[in-house]
This record gives C-alpha cells, structure tokens and sequence, in this order.
C-alpha cells in the first residue's frame, strides 16, 4: 500500500469514528461541575417524587453526579438559595421562572417533573356542609399554603369556574402538612386548596368533600384550556450556559426517573422512598400516589403553549407581571430532555 493509500485510509476511518462517536460525544461528556446542590420546597410531597426516586435509585450517581438536595419550608426559600449562591438548581414550581424574567433574573427550566399542579380544593363538612356550588364560597374563608402561592394561583382560576373573583374570599396561609389539617378540622377555615397527602387525609377521614382536583390532567386542562406545567428542575441561564453537561445528567437523571414513576405501582414506590414520606400511614401514602400519579411527567417535556398558559395563571396572583415584557419562549427548554430521551427513549 502506497502512502497515499494509506493516508486516504486512515483519513476515511477517522472519518468514519467521528460519524460513530461525534454525536453521541456531546451527550456523554463528563458534567462540568459534578457536585450540584438542588433546592427544593418540600422534599416529600408527590409534586416532587421524581427528585427522590432519581436520588433514590442512583439515578444522578449513573451520570457522574454528587447532588446533595437541601429541603426548605417552601418554593420561595428554594428559590432564594438559588439567588443568593447557596444552591445552584431550583426542583420547584414552572412560573418562577417567568416571574424571574420579569425581575431581570433569568432563568430557564429545562426538565418536567409534573404536567398538572396536584392541587385540589375541598370544602369543610364542619363549615359547609350545605355546599353545593363554588359561588357558594363567597365570602367564606380559604386556605392556601401561602399568600401568592401557586395554591393561590390555582384557586383563583378554580374560583373563576365559580363566578368569583379573588377578593370575594379571604385567602389564609396554613401551609401544606399537618397545620392544613388542623385548619380545616378546627374550623379555622371554610376551604382548603392544598397538596397530598394532606387532601388525601382530609377524604380518606372524611373531614372535606372534594370540590375540584388538578391532579386529574383532563380536570386541570379544563380550569386552564391546555397544560399548566408544575415541578420542573431551573436554573439561572448563566449557570446553564456555564455547565451544560451539568444540566443534561440532571436532565438524564430526572427523565429516568419520569419514565419509571410512569409505569410504577404505589408498592413500589412506597418501598423506594425514604420510610418518613409514609408518615406513619402507609395506605394514605399509597392512595396519594395513586391519586397524583396522572399529574407527573411521564418523559420530562414541556408540552408546547404551557408556558402561555403559565403567565396567563401567574397574572391573577401578581398583576405587575407586563406580558409584552415576557420572552416565553427563555423560560424553559427541551433541548435537554430532547437528548435524555435518545439516551433512554420511553419503553
């Protein structure tokens, strides 16, 4: 072989090893930065059980990540770690990412977690027991887990449904465990619109009566007229632009996660998740999962339009928001999940 044959066929078989390699290289890189601190309002609630199961299951350690997951009392606590450098991602609520944009802080979610907002508002059987409609509530005292909260929000648009406006109830925060419980059976409030396992509770005891649920997509899609996104995992556009390998084995991670939840029975995600989610009841655990199971993410996309839907909910709760000012289509992306996907496509 002359040596330009042999250079003719080295060249065609380098040639042929990045055709091989090339494309895949990208996804497979090494994260940029392998330690990652998640903030998170809640840890346990079922709005973020694809965070615990990619915990639980290794799923971060299979994309050379060490996550430490920091659990706040709320999603605006999440959201200020982020802010102020103490944690690098937010697994919280889609529209703070629009509300960020709007402050000038932007950031970007880049993986679902849940395609329904879990909330479900319900009526006291101390305080109304002669209920029968939601103009029925005027007046009357509602609980959410805090003032401008995504419970808020979700109410507002529930209370529409009903002919009433957010000032024709007295909207009280209760938070969304055990004093949410308490709130209703003493008699402190006349609705609650709240999370599992707290609504579970609730029916199961038969303290409330299960006005309107948004863990049943069909449900939630009629209250908003398309998807309203919920948990996702965002981050600042700077620390995306910064470690985008980073953001894609958070993003294989959680989309792994979204595909086992979606074929899983309650059985096996009690035995997955750590033994304080159960809270001392495993058959309310059970049943809450069941309840929510429609509302999570089964592949980690953002279905297209959410985003509009997202503002449109946001602006009943915070009016300041100017939606020519808002760049929809920066508040999220699913190049990431895009990747995920081809990597491990839904069985």
């Amino acid at each position: 072989m002359n040596k330009f044959t042999r250079r003719t066929v080295i060249a065609a078989a380098c040639a042929a090893a990045a055709m091989t390699f090339g494309p895949m290289s990208f996804a497979q890189q090494a994260p940029e930065k392998k330690d990652v601190t998640i903030a998170v309002g809640g840890k346990s609630l079922y709005y973020y059980l694809p965070l615990s199961i990619a915990e639980q299951l290794g799923y971060f350690k299979d994309e050379g990540l060490n996550v430490k997951i920091v659990d706040f009392q709320g999603g605006s606590r999440s959201l200020q770690a982020v802010v102020g450098g103490s944690a690098d991602v937010v697994s919280g609520a889609f529209e703070h990412t629009i509300s960020m944009q709007a402050k000038k802080q932007p950031m970007t979610a880049f993986v679902l977690q849940g395609r329904a907002p879990q909330l479900a508002l319900v009526v006291s059987n101390k305080t109304m027991k002669d209920y029968k409609q939601l103009s029925d509530l005027k007046g009357k005292k509602v609980g959410v887990t805090a003032p401008g909260s995504s419970s808020q929000m979700v109410a507002n648009f529930i209370l529409k449904k009903g002919g009433l406006g957010p000032k024709d109830v007295a909207f009280i925060g209760v938070g969304s465990s055990s004093g949410a419980v308490s709130a209703i059976r003493s008699g402190q409030i006349d609705a609650l619109i709240n999370l599992d396992p707290v609504i579970t509770i609730l029916l199961k005891n038969g303290d409330a009566k299960l006005v309107a649920d948004t863990r049943k997509v069909k449900e939630s899609e009629s209250f908003f007229g398309g998807t309203m996104p919920a948990g996702c995992l965002y981050a600042p556009v700077s620390f995306i632009e910064k470690n985008p390998q980073t953001v894609q084995a958070l993003t294989n991670a959680i989309v792994r996660a979204d595909e086992w939840l979606s074929k899983a029975t309650p059985e096996e995600v009690a035995k997955v998740v750590p033994a304080s989610y159960l809270m001392g009841n495993r058959d309310i655990y059970l049943a809450g999962f069941e309840g929510n199971r429609d509302a999570l993410s089964p592949d980690g996309r953002f279905p297209d339009g959410c985003a509009k839907i997202s503002l449109g909910a946001l602006q009943t709760v915070n009016d300041k928001i100017d939606p020519a000012k808002i760049d929809l289509t920066k508040v999220y992306t699913n190049k990431f999940v895009d990747e995920a996907l081809k990597k491990y496509p839904a069985k």
